[in-house]
């Protein structure tokens, strides 16, 4: 098949896909290759370097990456400190409250783009990213990797005492008030 044959069969099958919205197809498929390359990258190193790999990760490392991929993806999706890595892909829509904010994919017409701005602005999307980086970093480097994810998970808790801590002195002003 040429490439202009090649052009047109993707165009119909974006058509039929989604006829009344735009889906960007080759942004989500150049995200997966990247994401592919990545994770095979990842494989050969471990390979590479000979490092074993566990059976069966323990019990404690998962709970203790999870949390870590929570933090991380949350941070890079949407903290307001780091919307300047989101900007090219993104555009500024409203604050969400406790530091965060709420944005929306610039949709310039480049499906390449589209995608990584809906990779970057979506923590759930982004959590298989980091869960497979702090995956082979508990492979290649775990003393690091869990120093760095014991960092994030301790400041995933005080997030939440945080705002546990915020609902109660609320709760407390409000008893107050009706006294």
């Amino acid at each position: 098949m040429t490439e202009s044959g090649l052009k047109k069969k993707a165009a119909r099958l974006r058509r039929a896909y989604a006829p009344h919205e735009h889906r960007p197809l080759g942004g989500y498929l150049a995200a997966m290759g990247t994401y592919t390359t990545v994770t095979a990258a990842l494989a050969g190193l471990v390979r590479a370097t000979g490092r074993p790999v566990p059976e069966r990760p323990a019990t404690a490392d998962v709970v203790l990456l999870s949390i870590a991929t929570h933090k991380v993806s949350r941070l890079l999706a949407k903290d307001a400190i780091t919307s300047p890595l989101r900007a090219p892909f993104t555009r500024y829509d409203r604050p969400i409250g406790t530091g965060e904010v709420m944005e929306k994919v610039r949709d310039s017409g480049n499906p390449t783009r589209h995608a990584i701005g809906e990779l970057l602005s979506c923590p759930f999307c982004l959590a298989v990213w980091v869960a497979t980086g702090l995956t082979g970093g508990l492979v290649l480097a775990p003393r690091l990797t869990r120093l760095v994810a014991t960092a994030l998970t301790a400041v995933a808790a005080s997030d939440f005492l945080q705002l546990g801590y915020a609902v109660a002195q609320r709760a407390a002003q409000g008893g107050q008030q009706g006294k």
